[in-house]
Order: structure tokens, then C-alpha cells, then sequence
């Protein structure tokens, strides 16, 4: 796969970013979905979002090209993807969690959950 085209729902733009390719997002709606193409666009691993009320072919042929050929794009979107990857995510909620609780041994710990 050289690039994600989607929606723009929070948990798609999840795994698409995990997956370190650039993305595109094409917002049905202008809310989170809106808000999670800007936010692609704003860390530089994915063009403008494009609404899906305004997408063309041409215009969407044109904006995965320049994902997949801008080499800083796809190397932002292979170090995001990286750390994304490495951040243990539902680990760590876990810790914070057990810390907020005062609980002296971490849940995942006892579920032996790594």
C-alpha cells in the first residue's frame, strides 16, 4: 500500500497513521471528520483534505501522486506511523489510570496483560 484514502473517522485515521503511509482524507461531513483531515494535513503526512461533496477523480489521482512522491510527506508519515507503533497506548492508559486510583500494582500487571 503506498497511501490511505478515507473518511476521516477518528479510529480509520488511527490505523491509518499507525500504518506510516500518507494519507488523505475525504470528509463526508465537517465535523471530527473535518477536523481529522486538518490535523493529517497540519503534521505534514497528508495533503489538504478534500471534501467528498467536491472530489474528482483527477483531483484525487493528483493528490495521491503528490503524497506518494513527496519524499518529506511519506517520511513524516513513516516516523509518525513508527511512533504510534512504539507508544504502547493501552499500556500506558492502564498506568495512568492504576497511578489516578492509588493503586499499588498496575492492572495490567495482574491481567497479565503486555
Amino acid at each position: 500500500m503506498a497511501a490511505v484514502v478515507h473518511h476521516g473517522g477518528a479510529g480509520t485515521t488511527a490505523e491509518g497513521l499507525r500504518a506510516g503511509k500518507p494519507t488523505l482524507v475525504c470528509p463526508t461531513s465537517m465535523n471530527d471528520q473535518a477536523f481529522w483531515g486538518r490535523r493529517v494535513f497540519e503534521l505534514g503526512v497528508g495533503p489538504k483534505p478534500i471534501p467528498q461533496s467536491k472530489l474528482t477523480a483527477e483531483m484525487l489521482g493528483r493528490e495521491i501522486h503528490k503524497a506518494i512522491t513527496e519524499g518529506g510527506v511519506r517520511r513524516r508519515a513513516e516516523e509518525l506511523g513508527e511512533m504510534i507503533r512504539a507508544e504502547r497506548g493501552v499500556v500506558r492508559a492502564v498506568e495512568i489510570i492504576d497511578e489516578r486510583m492509588g493503586r499499588n500494582k498496575p492492572a495490567y500487571n495482574r491481567l497479565m496483560f503486555h
